[in-house]
Formats: C-alpha cells, sequence, structure tokens
C-alpha cells in the first residue's frame, strides 16, 4: 500500500510538471488529507450472523440492494472476519458445526477469519469464565490434556474441512484468566498465573501441532492493566504474536489520545503487533426494540463523536489512524463487534438485541456511512487531484 502511495505522488509530481509546461495557468492544488490511514486488517466479528438470518432478517447495502451482511462488508473493504466457539452451547449457535459452515462460507468469499476460543459454553469476559459444564469435575491434571485434546480436535477438523483460520486467539478477553478458578488470577489469584499459564500453552501447542504457522493472539479488555498482564506473560513465557485488545469508551475510559500513548507504550515495551480485536460505537440513542441496549446515555459517548451516522464514521476512521500511527508500526488492525446484530427479533422483543444502535446497519437494516472506514483505498484524494490536474492540462478552468 505505501508503495502504491510511493507511485502516486511519483506519478502526481510528473503531471505536474506536465502541466507547467504545456499550461502555465494550471491551479495550485491545494494539500487534502489521505481518506484513511494504511491497515493490514479490517475486520469485523459476524459471530452472530448465522442466527441473525435464521430469522428472515434481510440487510441492504447503501443503495437499498438486498444483499447478505458479508458480502456488503467485504465490498466495503472487510478483509477479516472473527467467529467465536463455545464448547458446549445451549443452542446451535457458536458450536464448532456452525463455525465451520460459517468458516467455509468466509473462505469461499475470499476472506480471512480468525477463531476466538471461549473455554466455556457461553460467554467469557473479565467478569466470567465459567469452565466448560463437562469440565467441572475433572482435575486440573486432567483439565490440561482436555484443553489440548479440545482445541486439536477443533483445529483438525477445520484442516480437514480446509478452512483453518489465519489466527487462533486462546481465551476471551482474559483479564483474570480463564477456567475458573483453576486459571484464575489477579488479586489473591496471582499465585495461578504458573496455572493459567500452563493452560494457555496447552491451547498453543495444540493450535500448532496442526498448522504452525498460525499466528496466537491472548486478548486482553481495554488498556488499564494490559502492561500488567503481558509482564506475567511474559514472566511464564507465553510465546504469542498479538496482543488484542478490546476498546470501547463507555467501558474503558480512555479517548483515542490516551489510547494512542497507551498502544504505544505496549508496542514498546513488549515488540508485539497490536490489533484492537474488538471495538464499536453507536450511531444513535434510540432503540428498535425492547431489550435494553449497552449504550444509551450521552455520558458514555466519547466527546467529539455524537451518537450520529457521521459521528460514527468519525469514531472509526480516527481509530484507525490511531492504529496505523502505533509506535514501530505495530498496528495490525482492528475488528469491529458484531456490526450484524440488529433487532433481528422483532420490536417488540425483550430477548432481541442489547447492540442495535451499535451495528454498521440502521434501523431499517441498511448500510451505514461507517462501513466507508473499512475501505483499503488511502489515496482517493490523490486519485482525484491526478484526474483534475489532467483535466486542467487540457485547458479545463477548475474552480476551488
Amino acid at each position: 500500500m505505501l508503495k502504491r502511495i510511493g507511485w502516486g505522488i511519483l506519478l502526481l509530481s510528473g503531471i505536474m510538471g506536465s502541466c507547467s509546461k504545456n499550461n502555465t495557468s494550471a491551479p495550485v492544488i491545494p494539500v487534502l488529507p489521505l481518506t484513511q490511514a494504511s491497515l493490514p486488517y479490517r475486520g469485523a466479528d459476524l459471530s452472530a450472523l448465522p442466527e441473525v438470518e435464521s430469522t428472515g432478517t434481510r440487510f441492504y447495502d447503501s443503495s437499498g440492494n438486498t444483499a447478505d451482511a458479508l458480502s456488503i462488508m467485504k465490498q466495503q473493504g472487510m478483509n477479516l472476519v472473527r467467529l467465536r466457539i463455545w464448547n458446549s452451547p445451549a443452542t446451535v449457535h457458536c458450536g464448532l458445526p456452525e463455525v465451520e459452515s460459517m468458516a467455509q462460507r468466509i473462505k469461499a468469499a475470499g476472506l480471512n477469519w480468525w477463531l476466538d476460543f471461549h473455554y466455556s459454553d457461553t460467554w467469557a469476559d473479565p467478569g466470567n469464565q465459567t469452565i466448560p459444564l463437562a469440565w467441572q469435575s475433572l482435575s486440573y491434571a486432567v483439565l490440561l490434556d482436555s484443553v489440548y485434546a479440545y482445541t486439536y480436535r477443533v483445529m483438525n477438523e477445520l484442516k480437514t474441512r480446509n478452512c483453518l483460520p489465519a489466527m487462533v486467539q486462546i481465551g476471551n478477553e482474559t483479564n483474570s484468566g480463564m477456567l475458573w478458578n483453576f486459571g484464575k488470577v489477579g488479586g489473591s489469584f496471582d499465585p495461578n498465573w504458573p496455572q493459567f499459564a500452563a493452560l494457555v500453552k496447552k491451547g498453543i501447542d495444540a493450535v500448532k501441532a496442526v498448522d504452525p504457522s498460525i499466528k496466537i493472539m491472548l486478548h486482553f479488555a481495554g488498556t488499564t492493566g494490559a502492561a500488567w498482564f503481558f509482564n506475567n506473560v511474559k514472566t511464564q513465557g507465553i510465546p504469542y504474536d498479538i496482543i488484542g485488545l478490546s476498546y470501547y469508551y463507555w467501558w474503558h475510559n480512555r479517548t483515542l489520545p490516551q489510547l494512542k500513548q497507551d498502544l504505544d507504550s505496549l508496542a514498546i515495551n513488549f515488540n508485539k503487533d497490536i490489533f484492537i480485536a474488538e471495538t464499536a460505537y453507536p450511531f444513535t440513542l434510540g432503540w428498535n426494540d425492547y431489550t435494553n441496549n449497552s449504550v444509551g446515555n450521552t455520558s458514555q459517548l466519547l466527546p467529539g463523536y455524537d451518537a450520529t451516522p457521521s459521528g460514527q464514521l468519525n469514531y472509526l476512521t480516527d481509530l484507525r489512524t490511531v492504529i496505523h500511527n502505533v509506535t514501530g508500526n505495530h498496528g495490525l488492525g482492528f475488528c469491529y463487534w458484531e456490526p450484524e446484530w440488529v433487532a433481528f427479533r422483532g420490536p417488540t422483543a425483550t430477548n432481541g438485541s442489547t447492540w442495535e444502535n451499535l451495528t454498521l446497519f440502521d434501523f431499517s437494516n441498511k448500510a451505514l456511512p461507517a462501513l466507508k472506514a473499512f475501505t483499503s483505498r488511502i489515496n482517493f484524494y490523490l486519485i482525484v487531484l491526478i484526474l483534475l490536474l489532467g483535466i486542467s492540462c487540457h485547458k479545463i478552468t477548475v474552480h476551488y
């Protein structure tokens, strides 16, 4: 991408030189900002898509044409999909069969994906790391073997289906460890760090046994405490490639400049690529079903960014710039969490979506402007300038 910018600048210089020779009245072109900062990965967690689609929910692109959410987001520049997997979920959703089906669909669309092992039957996060029901009576020694066997089985099955992920996340938002209480860390559980590390290493070993080229992410929610966590990871000798972070202003209370400082510090101290593995922002504070939303008050908004379609776009574009500018070129990308989790159960559902005003589709399920932040093109204005200069060289007056 940077090479393309360089060639673009050379081309622009050549055109400007040509114009100065052939048309002394060529206008002076103002310096305009690039549309987007370059990032290798612009991703989305689409784990809820099969459930949303199962109700007959339809999505529309920005022109109002019907299309599936995966296709709409790919068209806008999304190039990576994240999927979570639960050990034995209460429904068919987020289990291995559904993950396999989605992985094959993602691969068929020409996209990469990454797998997020929760090591639970349900949501795993800083406040919930419930050990799978089938493992709750196991000793720690047997649990270690179970983590390896389960991880290997999942990865080998995906390999058999020719849909291995490019990256694997061992645990989800493991601020306080995982597989509680064996792998719980922090506070009075800090002596458990060797146990947590051994569990994570078993997962990593299983992934590498299937395909050693797969990158490993460790995932922490927010940036406060991240240095403590990854220092302990380093002390325990856990091998990994990518620091994954969740970033939601209403939960993590860091402005974008503060986030930039945090990311720079992590990049310098640990020399790892950094991925904003989860983020989102509201396009409204309204609601589209009777389910309470995660964000509904102005006090939850990042200062300077309204809960409007343009505010959502500005947020994601500026976040992208922050990641792009991380020290040492360690900013790897971002992943928008559940952009498709619309009010799929109807306007009166009390068990619908808590995320409907944080999606990248409006209340009519039409693509929002924030999807433009996924574009891979970073020199749009440069192309426009070249075209305008070309026109001016043909003695057509251009007004600015």
